[in-house]
């Protein structure tokens, strides 16, 4: 998918795998505005709770995203209000749907929107994760609202020792629980020609470093990226892998 506006254009892919679990519960979404070239939004939704509570979260979360988007009027509406909105819409929408049903459903939401003056706002909660790179180098990414990045922050254990951590799971914030969602909002003030950005779940990012993730999305175009990350995660899980999704965005000068 590619969308273009004034000098610069937004090519972009997304990639979803069912890993080796039994059922798909990750959800993933790239909406380019339908009324102004050079905006988008794009969402991860990570699932959990239940054999298809999970999904339900996942779906409620991209359905509110599409209505709210609908009605986003970049010449005017603050984008980092926007996001927000998404998060807290969707964490009353799958609580509401909780009530209905017996099973737990949360999710996690990693989502930037970008406009067309190339600025970009990202907002997330739980251990979805956004990532800014300028060329093949991290910017910056989102730091996830979990138990281990806690110990990471207080310099209890290493990055690496998060990653094999037994609670590696264990949220301190998503979508649909008791407590109010985290809203961790971070504003890229210009996206450069040649920057990309990628949105994805833990059972993506759980088997890269930064570098690698680099090198890929800079060195090959989005829907190749997307596939050659995809089949590098599962080769890495080995047969243990949990539901993997993500969207990619690359700006790229015009032809």
């Amino acid at each position: 998918m590619s969308t273009t506006a004034q000098g610069y254009r937004l090519t972009a892919a997304t990639g979803i795998h069912r890993g080796d679990r039994m059922y798909q519960q990750d959800q993933v979404e790239i909406l380019p505005h339908t009324r102004v070239p050079g905006c988008l939004l794009a969402v991860v939704a990570d699932g959990m709770g239940g054999k298809s509570g999970g999904r339900k979260a996942a779906d409620q979360v991209i359905l509110t995203a599409k209505q709210l988007f609908e009605r986003y009027a970049p010449a005017k509406d603050d984008p980092a209000e926007a996001l927000k909105q998404v998060v807290l819409e969707s964490h009353l929408m799958i609580k509401l749907t909780a009530i209905t049903a017996e099973e737990e459903p949360h999710s996690t939401v990693a989502a930037f929107l970008i406009n067309p003056t190339r600025e970009c706002d990202v907002i997330h909660a739980g251990d979805s994760r956004v990532y800014h790179f300028r060329g093949p180098d991290m910017v910056s990414r989102t730091t996830d609202h979990s138990f281990v990045q806690r110990l990471v922050d207080e310099g209890q254990i290493t990055e690496d020792e998060a990653n094999t951590h037994p609670q590696a799971n264990l949220l301190t914030g998503c979508l649909g629980t008791y407590q109010d969602p985290p809203l961790t909002l971070h504003r890229i003030d210009r996206l450069e020609i040649g920057d990309s950005l990628l949105a994805c779940s833990d059972g993506l990012w759980h088997y890269f470093t930064p570098k690698e993730l680099g090198a890929i999305v800079h060195t090959l175009p989005p829907r190749e990226a997307s596939e050659m990350l995809i089949s590098k995660a599962r080769h890495r899980a080995r047969q243990g892998g949990d539901n993997l999704s993500l969207a990619l965005v690359r700006v790229e000068p015009l032809a």
